[in-house]
């Protein structure tokens, strides 16, 4: 048994329901509070990435030092080695964020208040 035939009109309005239906069962919904914990959560991941690469680098360089014997350079290289490599890392980090918000494009601009300006 077949289906009866639609007109063209028909068939483009289903389609754009269907179109519509699974838009809106796709769209992200993110509240202000999940958008906030969010950045909340990216911005410990940057400051553990800074603080994790520099005291990796110091026990690095430590190690170094105790079976080299090259006390402190070990410690001073391996520090700054571990700065440099997590500066690299909190970079990433913040250039793939900045891409990220780049897909929800520019900000809706928020009118001032008569209060903010002390009229």
């Amino acid at each position: 048994m077949s289906l009866p035939p639609e007109s063209r009109e028909e068939a483009i309005k289903r389609l754009h329901t269907s179109a519509s239906d699974l838009e809106a069962r796709t769209a992200r919904q993110i509240s202000h509070e999940a958008a906030g914990q969010a950045a909340a959560s990216q911005a410990w991941k940057i400051l553990a990435d800074l603080f994790g690469g520099v005291f990796v680098g110091l026990a690095i360089g430590f190690g170094i030092d105790r079976f080299a014997g090259t006390t402190p350079w070990g410690i001073i290289g391996g520090v700054l080695l571990g700065f440099a490599v997590s500066v690299w890392m909190a970079w990433r980090t913040a250039q793939r964020l900045m891409a990220e918000a780049k897909q929800y494009g520019e900000p809706e601009s928020v009118p001032f208040d008569d209060e903010d300006q002390g009229v």
